[in-house]
C-alpha cells in the first residue's frame, strides 16, 4: 500500500461549509475533536449532516459548536439524539487561550469549514473567520471566473 492510498484511509471529508468559504476570509483554521454520541456517529457515516449556519462560541474556556444538523440515526430508537443540540469541541488549552485572545478583536468569529474522519475520530475543521463585505464578494467571484477562463483556454491549448 502506497502512502497516498493510506492518507485517503485515514482522512475523508463528510461535509464541506462552502458558504463559509463565500462569506467570510479564513484567517486561520485548528482542526478540534468533537464529543458525539453513537447515533450521531452512524448517521454522520451515512453523510447526514447539515453545516448551514453553523458556529462555534466560546464559554467557560470550552469551545461549543451550534446548528449543526445531524439527522436522527433511522435505525435508533427511543435514545436517538436531538439533531439539533449543542456540541463541545475538543481542543489545547493553549489553542482555546490563543481563539479567546483572536474573537476579543472586533468582527473576528468561528466557523467551522468541514467535518472529516481523521481514522475513526470525527474531527472539524474550525477557521477564524472575517465577514467579508458585498464588495468583497464580488471580486472573488470575478476572480474564480477568470481562473476557470483561463484554466480552459490552457486545457484547449495543451490537447
Amino acid at each position: 500500500m502506497t502512502t497516498k492510498d493510506k492518507a485517503a484511509r485515514k482522512s475523508s471529508v463528510v461535509v464541506n461549509n462552502k458558504k463559509a468559504y463565500h462569506e467570510y476570509h479564513v484567517l486561520e483554521s485548528f482542526k478540534a475533536g468533537i464529543v458525539l454520541t453513537g447515533t450521531e456517529i452512524k448517521s454522520i457515516r451515512a453523510g447526514k449532516v447539515s453545516m448551514a449556519d453553523s458556529h462555534a462560541r466560546i464559554q467557560n474556556g470550552e469551545v461549543f459548536l451550534y446548528g449543526l444538523q445531524i439527522s436522527p440515526y433511522e435505525q435508533g430508537t427511543h435514545y436517538n439524539h436531538q439533531p439539533d443540540r449543542v456540541r463541545k469541541l475538543l481542543l489545547t488549552k493553549p489553542e482555546i487561550k490563543k481563539l479567546i485572545g483572536k474573537t476579543k478583536e472586533s468582527g473576528l468569529t468561528l466557523i467551522p469549514l468541514k467535518l472529516f474522519f481523521e481514522r475513526c475520530w470525527v474531527k472539524v475543521d474550525l477557521g477564524l473567520c472575517k465577514g467579508k463585505k458585498l464588495h468583497d464578494k464580488r471580486e472573488s467571484i470575478s476572480q474564480r471566473d477568470t481562473k476557470r477562463e483561463i484554466d480552459r483556454a490552457m486545457k484547449s491549448r495543451f490537447r
